[in-house]
């Protein structure tokens, strides 16, 4: 079988690698994706952006992407799309207008719910497989759209959990962000932060970095000790200060206590702001308060982003609530997705 894939992301494509261990040998991807898993078409890192303003300043070379993928959809046998709205639905309407036989599975939907409830109905009409990761997410959905929860993938990756603490808090990391702009604004607040604290002090870095990048965007780092495994890092890490993204969800399931910090830039956030109708930003609390109606860790952005909020929220942190909240998460969620997805794919 022959997929034509979309994955934009860089936590996208960790669930891809998941996904593809659960397909036929004989499965072949094209289009956008890790060169690890086959031949793309474009280097993901050409893809990397942060934000509305970067997102125009590349818009012609998007469109012609685009255009480049619904030229190769004739020749596969399904569409798998994941995550990356801006760019995966408006393809999706592309191909089923062009190809209204070929047969669309979106893994990982569009946060419509939060940003626009207008794709809803968009979604529902252009997607034959609406593959949804939250358990609430289809409650948003009309009765008869094709969508069904099919797990949440980031526990096909995690396999290890805390069901209890240390007692004291000797190893704290710290996760900035994984594109250039949030890691320059956050850095500056995090070494003050670390130069307060004394404990080990780690810092997770993307390995596909450069040392002149990591120089950039970093600083000195000298008083962390650098590691590119995450998954690992907040799996040792007694706490963690983490920027808002996949690695809060992680943390959440795991069971390691941290707080979110985010700075977009002030347009961005300008924007975001006024359509994005929610009360958290972290994915954790935004599922946690599903069910219980208040969040599971604290959250810093924009202007509270500062070395003393950061202190005293980590100083007054109640970890052993933390650690049965994060066990009350697990439960919800319930399982991972690359076999249930994996099964739409091959019917």
């Amino acid at each position: 079988m022959k997929i034509l894939v979309s994955a934009l992301e860089h936590s996208a494509n960790i669930h891809l690698k998941s996904l593809k261990k659960e397909l036929s040998d004989t499965t072949e991807f094209i289009g956008i994706f890790d060169d690890e898993l086959g031949e793309p078409i474009v280097d993901l890192r050409s893809l990397a952006i942060m934000g509305f303003v970067d997102v125009i300043k590349k818009i012609r070379f998007f469109f012609k992407l685009n255009a480049q993928m619904v030229d190769l959809a004739k020749e596969v046998d399904k569409v798998l799309l994941i995550d990356s709205s801006g760019f995966n639905l408006p393809l999706a309407k592309k191909i089923k207008k062009k190809y209204p036989d070929k047969e669309i599975i979106y893994y990982i939907l569009p946060q419509a719910w939060a940003w626009k409830k207008k794709r809803i109905p968009v979604l529902a009409k252009t997607i034959d497989h609406l593959c949804s990761i939250l358990p609430f997410e289809k409650d948003y959905y009309p009765k008869d759209a094709p969508i069904s929860y099919v797990g949440h993938p980031l526990l096909d990756q995690i396999h290890e959990f805390k069901d209890t603490l240390n007692g004291d808090i000797k190893n704290i990391l710290f996760m900035p962000g994984s594109r250039k702009g949030e890691i320059s604004k956050l850095m500056p607040v995090f070494h003050e932060v670390r130069a307060e604290l004394d404990v080990k002090a780690v810092i997770s870095i993307p390995e596909y970095f450069s040392e002149e990048e990591v120089n950039e965007v970093y600083g000195d780092l000298s008083a962390f000790k650098v590691v590119y495994d995450s998954h690992k890092a907040i799996l040792e890490a007694d706490f963690a200060f983490i920027c808002s993204g996949t690695a809060t969800l992680e943390a959440s399931i795991i069971g390691t206590p941290f707080i979110l910090s985010y700075i977009a830039k002030p347009l961005d956030y300008f924007i975001a702001s006024r359509l994005v109708k929610l009360d958290y930003l972290g994915l954790g609390n935004i599922m946690f308060s599903q069910f219980n109606d208040r969040a599971i860790h604290p959250e810093f952005i924009q202007d509270t982003v500062t070395t003393k909020n950061l202190l005293d929220s980590y100083h007054n942190f109640n970890r052993d609530n933390f650690l049965d909240d994060s066990k009350a998460l697990r439960g919800y969620l319930k399982n991972g997705s690359s076999k249930n997805v994996a099964k739409l794919i091959e019917a």
